[in-house]
């Protein structure tokens, strides 16, 4: 997993949502957040292996993230936007 990577919940209650990952908790964890239902200061700690990829990068979000840089949800959501639809 890597800032900025594409990933969706495999189960529970949301289930085939799209997220970014916005925070590497540990070896086993990270912070998700979509800009709308999770916005990015309440981010969900999640398993990884409660979570899915298909290994696609945000390119800007993750740059943003990893120079320290406020990233907004607005920008979070327009970029998820397109993988909801799938």
């Amino acid at each position: 997993m890597e800032l900025g990577q594409v990933v969706y919940s495999k189960a529970g209650r949301d289930a085939g949502r799209y997220y970014a990952v916005v925070e590497l908790v540990d070896d086993t964890r990270v912070r998700i957040a979509d800009g709308d239902l999770r916005r990015i200061k309440r981010a969900k700690l999640k398993n990884i292996k409660h979570l899915g990829t298909d290994g696609e990068v945000l390119e800007k979000i993750s740059a943003k993230l990893k120079d320290g840089a406020q990233v907004f949800d607005a920008e979070l959501y327009s970029a998820l936007r397109l993988y909801d639809k799938k």
